[in-house]
């Protein structure tokens, strides 16, 4: 499995307001998206997440999203190793991701560009 990098994942109070310092401090312009009710600004190696409390407190469960070239990849390499995956394969706006359960307790995305 090839791990192509990491994003570590920020939920914030405000997105409007946090956006312009990471884009200042990533050096570049957020890509903005929206799932289930949360609002979210990828900007650099961060991804920027407001929304319900109840939501969020999910997605703070996961402790960072970890890009990988083929999901269904890790999703093999992942089960064999004794994780478990609780959730996905699944399509998102940029490719695909799915939810693993390490060993040791850990939760963490992995995601795919789609072939990108």
């Amino acid at each position: 499995m090839d791990i192509l990098g990491a994003t570590l994942r920020v939920c914030v109070d405000d997105l409007e307001t946090a956006v312009p310092f990471y884009e200042r401090l990533a050096g570049g312009r957020a890509l903005r998206f929206e799932r289930g009710g949360v609002q979210v600004a990828a900007v650099g190696c961060f991804l920027l997440m407001s929304g319900p409390e109840a939501e969020l407190e999910v997605l703070r469960k996961v402790t960072a999203t970890i890009a990988v070239k083929d999901v269904d990849e890790a999703h093999r390499v992942l089960t064999e190793l004794g994780a478990r995956v609780i959730a996905g394969p699944v399509p998102t706006p940029a490719g695909r991701n799915l939810i693993a359960l390490h060993p040791d307790g850990s939760v963490y995305e992995y995601a795919d560009r789609g072939g990108v």
